[in-house]
């Protein structure tokens, strides 16, 4: 038997200036997570504290174009920093203009504690690369220091040549040092990243953290092979191919990986091409190898070549065991919202879909807001100048009341 979703919304804030980017931590340590979001334009970073009214404090501002983040506990206090890219695009402000002095990193330190949290923070320099656009902090290759893996989206040379991963290493002390250790992953692989999510437990027999890439290539595995001290890369496969002639855009624009009972990697679910309209899962066959199944397109691409989709978060919200899958939609409407994806026969391409949402919505984090057991989720609408403007842009958490 099927379970239909339901969920209830809630609104954290609305009339956004801009919106753009959004995380679930525990900022003030009081074990119920929080969020941070922000947009690209005005450079200012909030976070709303889970309690009644969701109370809005300004952590940092002065960044220009903030785009990508993640968050760890870098200081060693306990209390989760935010990791932040920036200075992506130039005065035009589209992804054919990186600036070539720009793709920065930070880390904004968490003063820790909810008496201290109405201060600014402090920000520190991790390093930069040309067109830098997302990075995931974590233990990629091992577990003694945190490590930041920094993708770029385009190059100074052209929106599709191709582009370094990278690998920031935590120095000896945070605190004073000038910049990271910084080490190339590959620089022969990858053109236009747009999507990477990191993930525990794909790597067999490792605890090490690895991420899943979408890119021009399509959707691509990375990880460090411990025995061999080696990087690997297993193309999954190469995406959406029919709409290049007419968009200039090919292979995926966002992934996600979802566990189906005891399989953690039983499938990978896609956005594709880069701001694609296209929805589509992988999954193995019978001889182990990965197969594409096209569930849905959301509309036709827009005059710049791009659909609504912008997200893709695989986690088990009915308790099942199984994850489904959410689709950020940014608009306009119809292809708006958040809509949710439930495998029947995941193999034979067979799932069930609702719409849970109808706000815009660019990113989507996800944890248990409400302290029930059951995992929620909040959205932040797509509001960016050049790209897409939401109308009545709004951050919201859907309250999961999915009965078991």
């Amino acid at each position: 038997m099927v379970t239909s979703p339901k969920f209830t919304p809630e609104i954290v804030a609305e009339q956004l200036r801009d919106g753009y980017w959004l995380e679930a931590p525990d900022i003030d340590g009081d074990g119920t997570p929080d969020l941070f979001g922000y947009g690209l334009r005005l450079g200012e970073i909030y976070w709303y504290q889970n309690t009644e009214g969701w109370p809005k404090r300004l952590v940092t501002d002065g960044f220009r174009m903030p785009v990508g983040a993640d968050f760890a506990d870098i200081s060693g206090n306990d209390h989760p920093d935010i990791v932040v890219c920036y200075e992506l695009y130039g005065p035009i402000g589209t992804i054919h203009d990186p600036d070539p002095a720009g793709g920065k990193i930070d880390w904004i330190e968490n003063p820790g504690g909810a008496d201290k949290t109405g201060e600014r923070w402090q920000r520190h320099y991790i390093g930069r690369a040309t067109g830098m656009h997302r990075l995931r902090v974590g233990h990629f290759t091992q577990t003694e220091k945190l490590e930041v893996i920094g993708l770029p989206i385009v190059a100074e040379a052209d929106v599709h040549a191709v582009l370094p991963v990278v690998l920031f290493t935590q120095p000896d002390d945070v605190h004073t040092a000038e910049e990271w250790p910084m080490t190339v992953i590959d620089d022969s692989s990858f053109r236009m990243i747009h999507g990477a999510e990191k993930k525990t437990g794909l790597i067999p027999g490792s605890d090490l953290e690895s991420v899943l890439l979408a890119s021009d290539e399509g959707v691509t595995w990375l990880y460090f092979d411990e025995k061999t001290g080696q990087w690997r890369k297993e193309l999954i496969g190469t995406g959406e191919l029919t709409q290049f002639e007419q968009t200039g855009f090919r292979g995926s624009g966002d992934v996600d990986a979802g566990r189906l009972g005891d399989a953690a990697f039983a499938y990978l679910a896609a956005i594709e091409p880069f701001h694609g309209n296209t929805v589509a899962v992988y999954t193995k066959d019978d001889a182990d190898a990965w197969q594409r199944t096209l569930l849905d397109v959301y509309g036709d691409p827009n005059e710049n070549g791009e659909g609504p989709g912008h997200q893709i978060v695989c986690a088990d919200f009915d308790g099942d065991g199984d994850d489904e899958f959410l689709v950020a939609l940014r608009g306009p409407w119809p292809w708006q919202g958040v809509m949710y994806y439930k495998a029947i026969d995941a193999k034979q391409g067979i799932w069930a879909k609702w719409r849970v949402a109808e706000e815009s919505v660019a990113r989507i984090a996800t944890a248990d807001f409400t302290g029930d057991g059951r995992l929620d989720f909040a959205t932040i609408a797509y509001s960016v100048q050049n790209y897409y403007v939401a109308k009545d842009a709004k951050l919201m958490v859907y309250r999961n009341e999915i009965s078991r």
